[in-house]
Order: C-alpha cells, then structure tokens, then sequence
C-alpha cells in the first residue's frame, strides 16, 4: 500500500468484488481534487491574507460609481447638465459626446434626463453595449468624423480615476459609493472558510448575532464528549468575554459590527470590557463619562462593573454628570462654581452623602433636589402629526409612527432599540427629499404624509464645527461680522484707510502672513496625526504688528478673540447686535468658551449648542422641524435647564423640535413622547408607548416608564 502511495503521487484505489474504494493522503476530495491547507485560526480572519476575500481584500465592500451621485438631479435635461461630471468641464470636452448621443438616437436635448428612453439613460451612464455611434471632430479646418461604440460615463470615469495620480483622485469620490463585495457578499471572508460550519452556521452568520444571542449559541451548542474536553477552554474565554460586553450595556451590537459605526460611548464601552478581561490589578482607570448614550436601565449595569473593576484593587477615576454615577461612588470631587474664567476651583470633596449637604455645590444641590429641573405646568397640544409608515430600516420591526408638530418630542428607549435608525436614517432624509428633493436615501419605509406643514428640516448634530484651527464660535456664529465691522469704524482704522478684511486672519493685509492667521503653524507627522505649534512670529494672535495696533476701550482685535462669551456681553453691552448674539450662546451653557476657540478643541456637546445658537440667531418662520440626537450629552444639571428653556423658546415660536434622549429629566419635559423597544439590536425595533410622560409610566413593558415614574413623583437621591 505504501509503494502504491508513493507511485499514483498519494491517490490509491483498492478494488473488491462489491465496489472500488478510493484513499487519499493529500488534504483534498478524492473526487473532484479541491483541496485546502490545513485549517488554522488565522484563515477565520479577514485582516489576514490567508483568510480576506481577494476581491476585496477583507474589506466586505468595494467601490463603484454610482448613478445617483453622477445624475444627482434628474429634473434636469443634459442640456442644462443633468450628467453631473460633464457639466463641470469645459464643453469642448463633453460636447461632441452629448452631440453625438443626441443625434444617434434621436432625443430631444431639452427634456429631463428622467423623461429620456430607457434605453437611452443606460447608454449615457453604461455605453452603448457595442452599437456604433457617428463622432464628428474638427480636424484642422475639415470636419471630420469617426465610428465608434461610446463606452458610457461611468466606464470613462473609472479609466479617467484608474490612471490619476494620487493628489487628483480626491476630486472622484463624490461620486463614488460603496456596495457589498459580490464575491464574499460582504463577509470579508474567503468563501472556503464559510464553508466550516458550526451547528450549521458559518463564522460569519455567528458574527452577525447580537451579543446576547451569540452569548445564548455558545451555550446551547451541542458537542461530542472529544468535542467537549478540545473547546472547554476556547468556550469558557468566548462566555467571559461575551459576558463582559453584555455587562457594559453592549448586548444590543453585533461581533460584526463596524468599528466606525460605533458612537463614542461604545467605544469607550468596548475599551472598558476589554480591561475587565484582562484581568489587572493595581491599575488607575480614567473614563470619561461612560454612561453617554446609556438608557438608565443599563446604568446599574456598568456601574456594577465599574466597581468590579475597583475590587479587583484598581483605582477608577470617572468624569461623569449622571445622578446615579455620582450616587454610586466612594468618593466625589467637585470643581465649579461655575464654568470657564469661573471655574477651577475645588468646590467640595469627600462622600456623596456629605455631598448632599453642602450647601455651596451646585452639584449636591441637585442631587438631594434641593435644586431641580421643572417639568412645564402645562403640556402642550400636537398641532398636526407627521406620519412614517412601514419603518423597517436595520431592527425597525415596519413601524408606524406619528411625530406631533409644534411641541418638544421625546424618542426613547434602551440602547440600541433603532431610535437613531428611525429619526436620523428615516425621518431626516425623507423629508429632505420631500422639501429640498435630496438624493438622500432613507431607511426602509412605505411612505410619510404630514410634512407640509414643514419648511425646513435642521439635524442638530454633534459634528465639529471646522476641522482646522482657523474655524471658532465667533466665525461660525457670524458674530465676528458685526466685530470687524466696529473695528473699521474706529478713528484709527479711518485714518489708516482700513477696511473690514483688514480685521479679518482669513485674508492678506492684517493678518499675520508667517502662519496665514492660523495663530498656530501645521507640522505634518506623515503617519501620524499632524500637530499645532504656536506661530513664533504673531505668539498665537494671528494679526500682523500694525492691526492689533487699532484698538476698542484698550482691547485689540486679538484680545476680543481671546474673550470669553461672559467677558465679551459686558465688553459689547453698548452693540445690540452683537450683544444679542453672544446671550444666544450664554443662554445655551456656553458662557465659558473662548471667541476665538479653536474648532479643534471644542467637544461634540459643545459643537451641537454652538449650531443651536445660530439657528436661535436666526429669523424663524415657525415652520422649522429641529432634530438632535442626545444633546445634554457632556452637561451639568444646571446646564440642562438652560438648554431646554432654549429648546422651548424654538417650540413656543411654532417649530418643532424632535429629541434623541436617555436623560430623565429632559424626557420629563416633553410633550410628547415615541418609546421604542422593548430591547436592543433584534428585539428592540417596536413602539412600546406614545403620549404624555403621565402616559408612559401606566405602560408596564416600558423600560423609560418605569424609571420615569420615580422623576414624576420626585427622585430621592
């Protein structure tokens, strides 16, 4: 036998009189000669080339052109530039293309591309599928022309991306998208590798559970006494680890679940698990405000963990504004009084009983209820509704839901319940299609009625308000306009001959030319994120010697800059204009920062209250729906209660605004309230309750009801 082996290169067959039996030594089907490697973990992983899809190289995407983002407006014909790309080059480079289209198939060049033939919208965007095409050119003096099949706008702009250099192909990604690889169907995975199954699931269909689920299938799995003794130590890892997750609040998410997809405070979570598992001792934790993003049923939770973390002899240091953190510590430290120039002071130390009274805290004030946020005495009534129908976007189990018009609405529910999904991936595009025609595509859904009474749609959110330094409060607000222009009207400033740009860091004449009014210099780290250096030339005021010269009651350009909010009311007490605009921003919880705050250094929380305060700035038609996802997040009790005076002021004007919220005590003040649930992830996708607060606590599946009981009837800390 072992000759025969050696001589048919390890395939022998061996024949009896009832049938013809076939023994291999290679890794591989007898039958049709597929082999594979042996299997080892890393071919499970699609960050290594052993086990990534080679189309997509573990990415579980790929990239194409899509129709959308090129013919973005289809209301428009090609005459006017419905082919986005081609309107944005000279027509000597496009016409003779779009002449040649038109007159090939006969199509009026003034009617919407919407309107065109089929047939004819597929050959613009993908050729003409070989069929020539007459292509007259000027040659010299002669009009000449050729024949030939027109390999369509998308072809043309992948060759034209494909041969780019580096620096030019940022200019194609808008109207780049991205779709599921077609080899892997997103799995990231070498289709091999799917093919080993467990329980009859592949890696990847466990990948795609739920924590809790995928926690509830390692358990329930059925293995062989052999099976048993090999993965008892792999299982009891897996259990420990899924179990830490589901500890934080993260039961709701999937193992699959892109990392760029998490919020802050899932990250931060996953970071928290992480230690757990390891198991240290011995080590100072610093979290920053970890319950962000938590429902308050899930509060206990990481609170339960964050003393295990303590018992385990580490030391955890929390920088948090939640009641329940603050009341479930050893120890409390308390700064204030206030915030800013009035801020960094020690306020109190010690217990959170001995926080409760002291009467200097602002902080143990409102944790005993001495101080307290109040609920309106009257709730207002809905004007209209607008109505979503069949929501089935991600967990969304095909809802219908009714958001009141004119009153401050509430979206709760535990984490992961889709209440992002059904506010920011439905209700916000849909009526950007509906009020300004966006190409914005919105979750699943069977309709919306109800928008008209609508004009504008605004997303609060906590994005930045500029990438770079040179972007601050006092340029987005528009408040520094109304500065420069008192500025140029000073004596000085008249006699020198300068005008408003002369105020200005963004353009040449007063601003320092050494770092172009940034105030700080760019090194470039290559691999690493770039840093700011303070400019030697202007030390960090952006202007040039002879601007900051001018100055108002002894304050130069640069020093206004370097003004708080608070500072600069009182400094501008005499400019109603500008006055006017730096109260938005105080009254919002933003009195502390700087005019000429960096971009960069302002949190989201505080991104998202300067965008409010515009949008307070403005002149309103009372028709505005304003939606924000968590906006206490990052605010003290105090904080809170001017942020929702402000948030009344825009529903008592006639808007309506929508609410992403956990705090209970904001969602106490709401008019009306959309409860989603009554889990995360695939349990969750449900209206569980919808009314009044008083109507929610009646309701027993209601997780949000049963904790706002206790707010309704005063929290005892």
């Amino acid at each position: 036998m072992e000759l025969a082996l050696q001589k048919a290169n390890g395939i022998v067959k061996v024949e009896s009189e009832k049938e013809t039996m076939v023994f291999s030594e290679m890794f591989a089907c007898p039958d049709c000669g597929i082999s594979y490697p042996e299997i080892t973990p890393r071919m499970f992983s699609f960050n290594n080339p052993y086990g990534a899809c080679p189309a997509c190289y573990g990415l579980g995407v790929k990239e194409y052109f899509d129709p959308v983002l090129i013919i973005p407006n289809q209301d428009l014909s090609l005459r006017e530039g419905a082919v986005l790309p081609w309107s944005e080059k000279s027509p000597v480079h496009f016409m003779p293309f779009l002449e040649a289209i038109v007159n090939h198939y006969n199509i009026d060049i003034r009617k919407p591309f919407k309107d065109l033939p089929k047939y004819v919208q597929d050959a613009i965007l993908h050729g003409s599928n070989g069929e020539e095409i007459t292509f007259h050119y000027n040659r010299g003096s002669r009009r000449d022309f050729v024949k030939k099949s027109f390999p369509g706008v998308i072809r043309e702009l992948q060759e034209d991306w494909e041969n780019a250099p580096p620096w030019e192909k940022e200019k194609f990604e808008r109207f780049i998208n991205l779709i599921p690889c077609p080899t892997c169907n997103g799995t990231r995975l070498k289709k091999e590798m799917l093919w080993v199954k467990i329980n009859n699931l592949n890696i990847d269909q466990v990948a795609q559970m739920t924590l809790s689920r995928c926690l509830q299938y390692f358990k329930d799995l059925m293995l062989t006494d052999k099976e048993k003794e090999i993965a008892r130590t792999i299982l009891k890892e897996i259990g420990v680890r899924l179990q830490f997750l589901i500890d934080v609040g993260l039961d709701y998410i999937t193992l699959a679940r892109n990392s760029a997809t998490l919020s802050s405070g899932e990250s931060q979570r996953i970071r928290l698990a992480t230690q757990i598992g390891s198991g240290l001792t011995g080590v100072l934790y610093v979290l920053d405000e970890p319950t962000i993003g938590l429902h308050q049923r899930d509060n206990q939770r990481l609170l339960a963990t964050l003393q295990r973390l303590r018992d385990l002899d580490n030391t955890v240091i929390v920088v948090e504004h939640d009641h329940d953190a603050i009341v479930s510590s050893d120890y409390v430290i308390d700064l204030g009084p206030g915030a800013g120039e009035n801020g960094g002071r020690l306020v109190f130390q010690g217990t959170p009983e001995e926080l409760c009274k002291h009467d200097e805290s602002v902080t143990g004030m409102y944790i005993s209820d001495r101080l307290r946020i109040e609920m309106p005495k009257v709730r207002r009534k809905p004007k209209g509704f607008i109505k979503i129908k069949g929501a089935r976007a991600n967990n969304l189990k095909g809802i219908n839901v009714e958001i009141p018009l004119g009153v401050l609405t509430c979206i709760t529910g535990v984490s992961g319940s889709g209440k992002s999904t059904l506010i920011v991936d439905t209700l916000y595009p849909l009526l950007k299609q509906k009020l300004y025609k966006s190409k914005d595509r919105a979750g699943e859904n069977d309709g919306i009625t109800g928008f008209e009474a609508v004009d504008r749609v605004i997303d609060i959110d906590q994005s930045p308000i500029g990438r770079t330094p040179r972007s601050n409060p006092a340029t987005y607000t528009g408040v520094f306009t109304y500065i420069r222009e008192l500025f140029t009207k000073l004596p000085e400033s008249r006699v020198r001959g300068y005008k408003e740009g002369r105020f200005s860091f963004n353009v040449k004449g007063g601003r320092c030319e050494s770092c172009s009014g940034e105030g700080f210099v760019k090194i470039e780290m290559q691999f690493l994120p770039d840093i700011y250096i303070v400019c030697d030339v202007c030390k960090g005021r952006r202007y040039n010697r002879d601007t900051l010269e001018v100055k108002y009651k002894g304050k130069s350009i640069a020093d206004v800059l370097e003004m708080t909010v608070t500072q600069a009311m009182e400094f501008f007490d005499a400019f109603p204009l500008i006055k006017n605009k730096l109260k938005v921003l105080s009254e919002v919880g933003l009195g502390y920062i700087r005019l000429g705050q960096a971009a960069t250094t302002l949190s989201g929380g505080e991104a998202q209250r300067i965008k409010l305060s515009r949008e307070l700035s403005k002149r309103d038609t009372g028709k505005t729906l304003y939606i924000l996802d968590e906006p206490t997040t990052g605010l003290h009790f105090a904080d809170i209660d001017k942020l929702l005076h402000v948030l009344f002021e825009l529903v008592n004007k006639g808007n309506t605004v929508v609410i992403i919220e956990h705090n209970m005590d904001v969602i106490k003040c709401a008019d009306y309230i959309v409860d989603l649930g009554p889990e995360g992830g695939e349990k969750g996708g449900m209206v569980i309750a919808k009314g009044k607060p008083e109507d929610l606590c009646r309701v027993s599946k209601s997780h949000t009801g049963s904790f706002l009981k206790q707010y309704l009837n005063g929290r005892t800390s």
